[in-house]
């Protein structure tokens, strides 16, 4: 159960973006579900492509340092620190923060290259998933059309691995909508690509800071 002020992250986004009053139902799923993930001690992985793939970076960004809160490091990590490295302990805990663990499968240049190369350009995310992808993982996987055809081979290998999965699409939600391809799918309300692009911006940042206030707010 997530907290409530956790759940203001929905109804702030919802009362910025009242648009986006229809996904809220989804939304809360979302929060639940990377939440619970991180709960229990899993990680976040996220896809996309062309600008999506440029939000599957913004994602990791945020969520891999302090974003609205500061993360600061508990007195287990310091002590560790000065055990390990005392003479760097202070410079360390001064500047390091507090991580909600995530990564982006749209930069691994080498891999997604020579898999392209040497296999199926359309099955590199599906690859990095059968590789990367544990049970209890969150998956967010991101297309405006909800068609793109390597995202869908991702959510289906996830599925395979038992990793839980949130889709970002447009309005229709395309194939992943009606082919019940994720397990919280976010349908913008728009069918244009740059505006749903603009709405998914808002959203993932919701989900952003309302991972980071379950984890490291008051």
């Amino acid at each position: 159960m997530i907290k409530e002020s956790t759940k203001q992250a929905v109804y702030e986004l919802i009362r910025r973006y009242p648009a986006l009053s229809v996904c809220e139902a989804d939304l809360l799923a979302a929060v639940e579900v990377i939440c619970d993930s991180y709960r229990a001690g899993h990680k976040l992985i996220v896809c996309g492509n062309g600008g999506s793939a440029s939000d599957a970076e913004h994602i990791v960004g945020e969520l891999m340092k302090g974003f609205l809160l500061p993360r600061k490091l508990g007195k287990d990590m310091e002590a560790k620190m000065r055990e390990v490295c005392p003479d760097e302990a202070d410079y360390f805990m001064e500047n390091l923060q507090g991580a909600l663990p995530a990564m982006s499968m749209v930069n691994q240049v080498a891999l997604n290259t020579a898999f392209a190369n040497d296999q199926a350009p359309d099955l590199s995310f599906a690859q990095q998933l059968l590789g990367m992808g544990d049970a209890g993982d969150v998956l967010v996987a991101i297309s405006t059309s909800g068609n793109s055809t390597n995202v869908i081979y991702a959510l289906q290998m996830a599925k395979v691995k038992g990793v839980k999965t949130v889709a970002l699409t447009g309005k229709s939600g395309g194939k992943i909508k009606s082919r019940s391809l994720a397990d919280v799918c976010i349908c913008v309300p728009d069918d244009e690509t740059f505006r749903i692009q603009e709405l998914h911006l808002p959203v993932y940042h919701m989900l952003c800071i309302a991972a980071e206030n379950e984890f490291f707010g008051e």
